[in-house]
């Protein structure tokens, strides 16, 4: 279907833990590839928003593909909130800058917080003697237990 306009194509999620962005953009440089004839067609405006383990990585391969093939992909990393590309697709917001691909991105710092000292734990409470239960059996006539 051809809009007048064009189309757009937002990719987006928020900070994965476990999955590898590099590996999953491999499927999509794959269908970048695949499609790019149509994409330029149809004018589709391609935006890209992800991290997580080697987002980085992922992104510079998704922009090398997209500048290869001449699409002009808009690539964005965590320092761009998730739902931002959204009204910077649809013309609503002046698009930010993309994200900096020419830096590498370390590990994350992660600080101890400061304490004032040690805490001891507390004593724990003994345990409950064990007691006496009685089974009752409830028909449809009981009224309490």
């Amino acid at each position: 279907y051809h809009h007048p306009e064009g189309k757009f194509l937002i990719i987006g999620g928020g900070i994965a833990n476990f999955t590898d962005v590099a590996a999953t953009f491999t499927g999509l440089i794959k269908a970048l590839e695949h499609y790019a004839d149509e994409i330029k067609e149809h004018k589709i405006k391609i935006w890209v928003r992800r991290a997580g383990p080697n987002y980085l990585e992922g992104l510079r391969n998704v922009k090398a593909a997209s500048d290869r093939l001449g699409l002009g992909v808009k690539v964005y990393g965590p320092e761009t909130h998730v739902t931002a590309v959204v009204p910077m697709a649809l013309g609503l917001q002046e698009p930010m800058p993309e994200a900096d691909l020419t830096t590498t991105a370390g590990p994350p710092v992660r600080k101890l917080i400061a304490t004032a000292g040690t805490k001891v734990p507390a004593a724990k409470k003994p345990t409950p003697p064990p007691s006496q239960h009685s089974i009752v059996t409830s028909t449809p006539e009981t009224r309490a237990i």
